[in-house]
């Protein structure tokens, strides 16, 4: 038999390559199989017993009819994640679809531990609202020169870096020195600082319009943006995810992606503070997109509302990961988009324990890219967004409203689950994404 079968049980143990380079030398002297796993268990002890899932999943809660607002395949993921030996809880947004490791929408609750690949690559992924003091219909009437505005202060694209690097605080913080490789991702948030990524990154002007009594203004105009922490969440994410399955190995046999960090670890420990300083970085970038926009733009800033998803939070005795979800505490209030042609919301967390205090990041794929592709026209999704009167640069087929969610049944089933309560209904007019060369 050949070693690496006969050293299976040992594979996740810390000492493996100790533990091969022996094998292979009694193997090389002429030792038997059974000789050889005899010997390693004198010298190294029996291979640890692994844990493996549970039977049963834990506790959920899903928000939304399964196979009609939410495809079963998403609850699938959500299921095999709670029956890990971390699972306290979960939820299952109803913008949720299915991802890798936990489906984005998707809101799993650990005990003591946190899982890279659960939180996602674009780590502290946010929207970003700064509301303006002028009125909306002075705003209307300049909408070309200020999307011109927008255009020249946003970079979006994959690897997109600007040539002149604008400042900000977070490049002077000292967390970047936190290990080896956060001092080496330092350059790359140099120069990524203030960019957005692709997919279904945005830059939006929009119009909002109250709902209810609240302190936001009866009628504003707005700046919204969705982007998260470029290269340098997505090298973190990477490189602890790999460690994750090192370290799972030794204690859990579990599938692939589902590998978690215990947090009394020195890697779990490094990567909490990884995460929360591309968290950091996210929010930067949003930052100074709409400073620079509100400098080009001559618009005075009067408020700013801003809540972020794919990242992990201490709650209690639980640590929950919200993948593709965002904190709905009592109060939190934070912004949910549709997509380009369709209304955003403000809300107000009510608190839902069920949810996990939880609420969707947005509408939700009702196709997944490539099936958009495939069943969506060019000339459909450009009639659907000529009938809105929404200026678009940077669109493409997988992006159009046509490949999302209704937000109104998605944001309905949320007010009617005492999830969330809307402030205000906004809806875009002017439109930039990374898109398609051309798509405009």
């Amino acid at each position: 038999m050949k070693l690496n079968v006969l050293l299976k049980p040992w594979r996740g143990d810390k000492r493996f390559t100790a533990i091969a380079k022996y094998a292979a030398a009694l193997k090389k002297s002429g030792s038997k199989d059974l000789q050889i796993v005899a010997q390693v268990e004198a010298e190294f002890g029996k291979p640890a017993e692994l844990a493996r899932l549970n039977e049963q999943a834990q506790p959920y809660k899903a928000y939304g009819q399964i196979g009609v607002d939410i495809e079963a395949a998403a609850l699938e993921q959500l299921q095999l994640a709670l029956r890990l030996p971390i699972a306290a809880q979960g939820a299952l947004m109803p913008d949720a679809h299915p991802g890798f490791a936990l489906p984005i929408g998707g809101v799993f609750a650990a005990h003591n531990a946190v899982s890279p690949m659960m939180v996602g690559v674009d780590i502290g992924c946010r929207m970003h609202l700064t509301i303006f003091a002028e009125a909306p219909m002075e705003i209307q009437r300049h909408r070309e020169q200020l999307f011109r505005d927008l255009a020249e202060v946003t970079v979006f694209g994959s690897g997109a870096t600007r040539k002149r690097g604008p400042d900000h605080p977070i490049l002077g913080i000292k967390n970047w020195n936190l290990t080896a490789q956060t001092r080496s991702l330092r350059e790359k948030a140099i120069a990524q600082l203030g960019t957005s990524g692709s997919g279904n990154h945005f830059a939006n002007i929009v119009i909002g319009e109250r709902m209810g009594e609240n302190d936001l203004p009866r009628e504003f105009v707005g700046l919204l943006t969705h982007s998260g922490s470029r290269g340098v969440g997505y090298a973190i994410a990477k490189h602890y995810s790999n460690i994750a399955v090192q370290e799972t190995a030794s204690k859990a046999n579990v599938p692939k992606m589902y590998e978690w960090l215990d947090l009394d670890s020195e890697a779990g420990q490094e990567y909490w503070a990884a995460m929360e300083l591309a968290g950091a970085f996210a929010q930067a970038n949003h930052e100074v997109i709409h400073r620079l926009f509100a400098q080009r733009s001559k618009l005075k800033p009067v408020a700013t509302i801003q809540n972020h998803h794919n990242f992990a939070w201490r709650e209690g005795d639980l640590i929950v990961h919200r993948k593709g979800a965002t904190p709905a505490g009592v109060g939190v209030r934070g912004v949910i988009p549709g997509s380009m042609a369709s209304a955003s919301y403000v809300v107000e967390g009510l608190g839902n324990p069920e949810a996990l205090h939880s609420a969707s990041h947005g509408a939700g794929r009702l196709y997944s890219r490539s099936k958009a592709r495939a069943v969506i026209s060019p000339s459909e999704a450009k009639k659907v967004i000529k009938a809105h009167g929404v200026h678009v640069e940077g669109w493409s087929v997988d992006e159009s409203p046509l490949a999302y969610k209704d937000i109104e049944r998605v944001m309905e089933l949320q007010i009617e689950a005492n999830l969330i309560k809307p402030l205000a209904r906004m809806k875009p007019i002017a439109v930039i994404m990374a898109g398609e060369a051309g798509q405009n």
